[in-house]
């Protein structure tokens, strides 16, 4: 079995981890985290949202922190931009790339937007056609890829049909997103093989939750596939929403410990990451969930 020998992360630690969080977290300690984890040797990170700050006030200093920031010219910056508003604000900021959103699920789809699968990607077009025309990249994230809170599993041709939506608009990357974390080894490459009927393996990304503790496994199933880019997020911020009490993200930390174990190099510095994350986690008051991270720290505190 042949596995990539190179693997890509984006950490979406800074915008999908902490944009649950109820306590406020400074822009000061968002800018620092950006800078520790390209530090570390992130070349991707999903700084923030421009979402509205009544359904997201976690996110409402987005230009203090992209204004903040200190870029390097190797790392990509990426934010979530869910209609043009956002957009409009979001270029005043400069990032390299915008992310937008569709589920797989109907349901999830109506619940979270109010509207279809179709009407949310004809929403979109626009977004995508501005972003291009400023010389701005366009992420989509395909949620709940393979299970969906209210209709359960999820088959493979609704993640097709979405994938076709999002090249239909031009998006130039999909992520098969296992949103609630529920996937196994065999739903996710079933997914992720209806991705790869619209785009080709470099633009297809697997961003895979640990609400079950399946992240990983999930990753070699994906790996097994040729997929070599991957989101996960720094000390495993981010809840699950859906799964009350559940962890969300995979830990950034877990992720390149898995693949440095495999001799797949990431191009991360493992004991910086373990300090980004246990930075984070400090200002947020509480250890890592991550659970190489807490190996790593109690290792160097023995």
């Amino acid at each position: 079995m042949s596995l990539p020998t190179q693997v890509r992360i984006i950490d979406v630690g800074p915008r999908d981890g902490l944009q649950n969080e109820k306590q406020p977290v400074p822009a000061a300690a968002k800018i620092e985290l950006v800078a520790r984890l390209q530090a570390a040797g992130l070349r991707e990170i999903e700084v923030t949202s421009y979402v509205s700050p009544k359904w997201v006030p976690q996110m409402a200093d987005n230009h203090e922190v992209m204004s903040g920031i200190r870029r390097d010219a190797r790392v990509r910056y990426s934010v979530l931009t869910p209609n043009m508003k956002g957009l409009e604000a979001a270029l005043r900021d400069r990032p390299d790339e915008i992310c937008v959103f569709g589920a797989a699920s109907e349901a999830f789809s109506q619940k979270n937007i109010n509207c279809s699968i179709a009407e949310s990607i004809e929403r979109f077009a626009p977004v995508v056609q501005a972003a291009h025309a400023q010389g701005v990249a366009v992420r989509g994230s395909m949620s709940c890829s393979v299970g969906c809170p209210y209709e359960g599993d999820i088959a493979p041709e609704r993640v097709a049909y979405l994938a076709g939506l999002m090249k239909g608009i031009g998006v130039d990357r999909v992520d098969v997103a296992d949103t609630i974390g529920v996937g196994t080894p065999r739903k996710i490459q079933g997914a992720i093989e209806a991705a790869l009927t619209h785009y080709d393996i470099a633009h297809v990304s697997g961003h895979f939750h640990d609400t079950y503790g399946q992240a990983l496994a999930n990753t070699l199933a994906a790996l097994e596939l040729g997929v070599w880019n991957f989101q996960s997020s720094v000390a495993g911020l981010g809840g699950c929403p859906y799964a009350k009490g559940a962890t969300g993200n995979v830990a950034s930390e877990d992720l390149v410990y898995l693949l440095h174990g495999m001799g797949i190099d990431t191009g991360i510095d493992l004991d910086q990451l373990v300090d980004a994350g246990a930075f984070i986690s400090a200002q947020l008051g509480r250890k890592p969930n991550s659970r190489v991270a807490t190996a790593i720290l109690n290792k160097r505190a023995g």
